[in-house]
């Protein structure tokens, strides 16, 4: 078996079964929350990288 066999990228079948897995762990009617939680935690951290956050809290502060 080579090492780089075992670092690759989970199939179809791997894929499903993560899926089943997170629905066991938080439930069907928390995945939407948990989704968003991530996606705005994405796009804070993307902001941040691109250095937007300086610039809404100068908005902030000029709209006070």
């Amino acid at each position: 078996m080579r090492p780089l066999y075992l670092l690759s990228m989970p199939g179809g079948g791997e894929w499903l079964w993560i899926l089943i897995a997170i629905i066991v762990l938080f439930g069907a009617r928390k995945i939407p929350g948990l989704a968003r939680g991530i996606g705005q935690g994405m796009k804070e951290f993307k902001d941040a990288k691109d250095g937007k956050e300086g610039d809404k809290k100068e908005e902030k502060k000029q709209a006070d």
